[in-house]
């Protein structure tokens, strides 16, 4: 079984860490397969304009760069860690309500993709450019600028444009998507070095790229975890967090 976390984010979005810094992170505490992805910000709303003036979305002008950077920890981490590091983004709509606020995982995803125009187009142009979608965080959590809850009170509509759904993300675990039967992913939601040891995906495959990505797609093979936090690490936060940034921002309202 490998042990993976597909939602990840560095310096290039909100994160704390570098991508170096996250790899080694994750590298050195057993992981075999992590994702990038940095938040992907709409452009055309107030909010998403907002985090756009302060920085925390990779644009269409740093996509090169910021592929760059993890093609080339993806080659220093299967050296230094025999770990895998896919590429993605999450793709982020924020509203004033949860009910209007959207965020999926892009994973395996090559080209830009923009978190513009509607949800359901942006997953659409997601999945025409071959990623794998996750609907991130769908129900209700303990960190109240977190919720998104867009698709899953639409889950009926865009069940054709999402692969899988977050089951469990940092602390939270959402039952109701185990009811719905969905294809499922645990998740840490990585900003900072206490989320390391949050929920986790084990994949029954081999550990190549091709592999790894194929499961996800199926939804098969795929369970849950928490990994043990060492004695030195860091204790992790269950109490609400301050809020990261604009990209993780939305009001609680179902």
């Amino acid at each position: 079984m490998l042990l993976g976390d597909f939602h990840i984010h560095t310096t290039w979005s909100d994160g704390r860490h570098s991508l170096p810094e996250v790899v080694d992170l994750f590298g050195r505490s057993g992981h075999d397969v992590i994702a990038i992805t940095d938040h992907v910000v709409n452009s055309d709303s107030f909010l998403g304009k907002a985090a756009h003036r302060l920085r925390l979305s990779v644009t269409k002008e740093k996509w090169d760069a910021y592929r760059s950077e993890i093609e080339r920890e993806a080659r220093r981490a299967w050296d230094t860690y025999r770990m895998l590091v896919l590429p993605g983004v999450e793709l982020t709509r924020n509203g004033f309500t949860g009910g209007r606020s959207a965020h999926a995982l892009a994973l395996g995803l090559d080209d830009f993709v923009s978190a513009d125009g509607r949800v359901e187009e942006m997953l659409t142009r997601a999945r025409d450019a071959g990623a794998i979608t996750v609907a991130c965080h769908p129900n209700e959590q303990s960190d109240w600028f977190a919720n998104t809850f867009y698709l899953w009170n639409r889950k009926d509509d865009v069940k054709g444009l999402v692969h899988l759904w977050e089951l469990a993300c940092r602390w939270d675990l959402f039952p109701q998507v185990g009811k719905a039967g969905f294809a499922f992913l645990g998740n840490s939601d990585f900003h900072r070095a206490p989320h390391l040891w949050a929920w986790k995906t084990l994949l029954d495959c081999e550990k190549r790229p091709e592999a790894v990505l194929s499961a996800l797609r199926k939804g098969k093979g795929l369970g849950l975890t928490r990994l043990l936090a060492p004695a030195h690490a860091p204790a992790p936060h269950l109490e609400p967090e301050p809020c990261e940034g604009l990209p993780g921002f939305a009001r609680a309202s179902a």
